[in-house]
């Protein structure tokens, strides 16, 4: 089955989905409120029909599932209204600027027979899912901590940007980078992580939103996360260790600007000791955006459960909520 696409935001995210739905998935439609955003976008597939109007695309277009890239603001508003028409949606993180705005979407999925997979695509980039893998076959042990760090350092005129405006974001660094440290967090540990302690503070930027943010996290079993979002990373940087009884992941790069992806496995020996390093590289194009609408396409072939859904979204939003409140933010 060729699955037929429906797009909502033609920006430099949506122009990444557009080119990167496979042979499972045919782009139909494309709306923007920038109308020449859309139409530039159409212009570069066959019969895509571009629309100013996200719900116009809803109601006249022939879509089976509508991927969702705007801003923070609308991401919850354009997912409901596409469940109710009964279009499976992939809609990019955080999925909304809040816990509460997602909680009538899980409502009305869980009524109906409809996928929402949220874009945490980090999960899918090479170097990622080799860390997965090796802690899934056992070399890791049991894991104990793990250690992140993302930033960026903005650009002229970033307290001016979209990010900056609490409306429409949502908030400041951590619900921008912070969602994907988190969840690659949940999906290591497997596990639910629950908020202990936070710091979220605006240094550089003068802006009303946070610039950093530092957040202790912990499983049910003590499993600890320890993470570091940030705009003032002067170098554009990418870190998270993964700590196991047997040995430790560190893994770095995303491609690009953050540098090559890369997976350093230290083995632990029973004897202690100097450890065994195993270096895993991949200086290829990042494949992350394929891989992840092809779990999707699977999801609803399938008829399967969303592993990257609703429930991690909102599992990271309540502790972003959590860490905002405390810091009154």
């Amino acid at each position: 089955m060729k699955f037929k696409i429906g797009l909502v935001g033609c920006g430099f995210i949506g122009k990444k989905r557009a080119a990167s739905l496979g042979d499972r998935g045919e782009l139909v439609a494309c709306a923007d409120l920038n109308f020449a955003s859309a139409q530039e976008l159409a212009s570069k597939y066959a019969n895509v029909i571009p629309f100013n109007s996200w719900l116009e695309m809803l109601n006249k277009a022939d879509i089976d599932i509508v991927i969702v890239s705007t801003l923070h603001d609308s991401l919850a508003e354009i997912t409901l209204n596409s469940l109710t028409k009964q279009k499976h949606v992939l809609v990019e993180k955080p999925a909304a600027r809040s816990r509460k705005e997602l909680l009538p979407i899980l409502n009305y999925s869980q009524t109906s027979n409809l996928k929402v997979h949220v874009g945490f695509n980090h999960r899918y980039h090479r170097s990622i899912q080799k860390a997965k893998s090796l802690i899934n076959d056992g070399f890791l042990g049991e894991l104990m901590f793990i250690r992140g760090r993302y930033g960026h350092g903005g650009r002229i005129g970033y307290e001016k940007e979209w990010r900056a405006e609490k409306s429409i974001s949502g908030g400041g660094e951590l619900i921008d980078q912070g969602p994907h440290l988190i969840d690659l967090s949940q999906w290591f540990f497997g596990s639910k992580l629950k908020y202990l302690s936070s710091v979220v503070d605006t240094y550089y930027w003068d802006m009303m939103v946070d610039d950093n943010a530092f957040l202790t996290l912990q499983t049910e079993k003590g499993q600890t996360s320890f993470l570091h979002v940030s705009c003032t990373e002067w170098k554009n940087t990418f870190s998270l260790e993964i700590y196991g009884k047997k040995g430790k992941l560190n893994l770095s790069g995303l491609g690009g600007s953050y540098g090559i992806e890369r997976v350093c496995h230290y083995n632990n020996p029973p004897e202690m000791g100097p450890p065994e390093t195993i270096i895993y590289e991949y200086p290829m194009m990042d494949n992350s955006w394929n891989s992840e609408i092809n779990e999707f396409y699977d999801d609803i072939s399938l008829d399967r459960k969303v592993d990257c859904g609703l429930e991690s979204a909102i599992n990271v939003l309540e502790i972003i909520d959590k860490a905002y409140k405390v810091n009154n933010y």
